[in-house]
C-alpha cells in the first residue's frame, strides 16, 4: 500500500518549525556577565553598572590589559556610574548625573578617566579628550589573595564619605567619593525644628554623629522621648550623648530605662547595646 504524501501546507509548517527551532536563541552564561552596585550614599544613591571579565588563567595588568592605555574598565558597554547628588571624587567636583568610568592601569598607579561620552564600550580608539569631563591619579596596593573575577564596589561607607574600589587579579585601585551634605542637613534641621516640625530625634542624631553641640542635641532628645516615652532607640541615643559629655552616672541611669524598655518589646539587641554602654561607663 502506498502511504499518502502529506500536503504541501503541512511540509511548509514542518519546515517552518524546524527553521524556527535553529534559528531560536540558546541562552548560556555571559562570559562577563553584568552587575549592578547600588549603594545608598549620603542624601541619594551610587549606581555603578558595568560587567565582569574573568582572569581564566591569564595574566592580566600589563598583558590583557597594557600599562599605559586606556581600558573600558570592565568588558562589553562602557562602565556607567551615577551619582545621586554633587559629588568630589579625590577632591574634583562631579556633579549629580551618570557618566562613563575609564581607566589607564600602571604598575604603581592608576589615571581614573570620568567620560561624558556613554555609548563609547571598548572603542578606545575613538576616545575624544573633549569628551573626558575629569582625569586624576591614585596609587594601586597588591593584593594578598587573588580576585579571579573583575570587580567593583563602594567600601568605607560614612555619611559623607566612600571609597570605589577596582579589585582585579593582584591589584586594587580606588578612588575617594565625598559629598558635602552638612550645609544641607543644617539648613533642614534649622527650617523644621524652629518651625516645630518635629524631627527632633533626626536633628538629635545628626549633632551626636558629627560632634555638634551636644547640649542642644540633648534637648532635642528629651523632646523626641517626651513625644515616644517607650521609644527605647531615643533613650538609648540619650545614654550616648551623656556619656558623650562625659556625664558616665547619667548615662548609665538611662542605659537601665533601655534595658526596662527593651525587654519589653523583647529586643535583646537593645539590650545588650545598653549593656554595652553601662559597662563602658562604670
Amino acid at each position: 500500500m502506498l502511504h499518502k504524501l502529506p500536503s504541501l501546507g503541512l511540509a511548509l509548517a514542518f519546515a517552518a518549525i524546524g527553521t524556527t527551532t535553529l534559528n531560536a536563541q540558546l541562552k548560556v552564561p555571559a562570559p562577563s556577565p553584568l552587575q549592578t552596585v547600588k549603594q545608598a550614599f549620603a542624601l541619594s544613591d551610587i549606581t555603578i553598572e558595568y560587567s565582569r571579565p574573568s582572569a581564566k588563567g591569564r595574566v592580566i595588568y600589563g598583558d590583557l590589559v597594557p600599562f599605559g592605555a586606556i581600558w573600558r574598565t570592565g568588558a562589553n558597554a562602557s562602565t556607567k556610574i551615577t551619582f545621586g547628588e554633587d559629588v568630589k571624587l579625590e577632591g574634583n567636583v562631579v556633579l549629580a548625573g551618570t557618566y562613563a568610568l575609564y581607566t589607564i592601569p600602571n604598575k604603581d598607579s592608576w589615571e581614573i578617566l570620568v567620560y561624558k561620552d556613554l555609548k563609547l564600550g571598548g572603542n578606545v580608539a575613538d576616545y575624544k579628550k573633549e569628551n573626558e569631563l575629569l582625569r586624576f591619579t591614585v596609587p594601586s596596593k597588591k593584593l594578598n589573595d587573588k580576585v579571579e573575577t573583575f570587580s567593583m564596589g563602594i567600601a568605607d561607607v560614612t555619611p559623607s564619605t566612600s571609597n570605589i574600589e577596582l579589585n582585579w587579579e593582584n591589584t586594587r585601585a580606588s578612588f575617594a567619593v565625598v559629598a558635602d551634605i552638612d550645609s544641607k542637613i543644617m539648613k533642614a534641621i534649622e527650617t523644621n525644628v524652629v518651625n516645630d516640625n518635629r524631627p527632633y530625634f533626626q536633628a538629635a542624631s545628626y549633632y551626636y554623629e558629627t560632634n555638634k553641640d551636644l547640649i542642644i542635641a540633648g534637648t532635642w532628645v528629651d523632646k523626641a522621648i517626651a513625644g515616644n516615652p517607650k521609644a527605647y532607640w531615643m533613650v538609648l541615643l540619650k545614654a550616648k550623648i551623656q556619656a558623650k559629655q562625659k556625664d558616665k552616672k547619667g548615662a548609665i541611669a538611662t542605659a537601665e530605662q533601655v534595658i526596662v524598655l527593651a525587654k519589653e518589646d523583647k529586643n535583646d539587641d537593645y539590650v545588650k547595646q545598653a549593656e554595652k554602654l553601662i559597662a563602658e561607663n562604670k
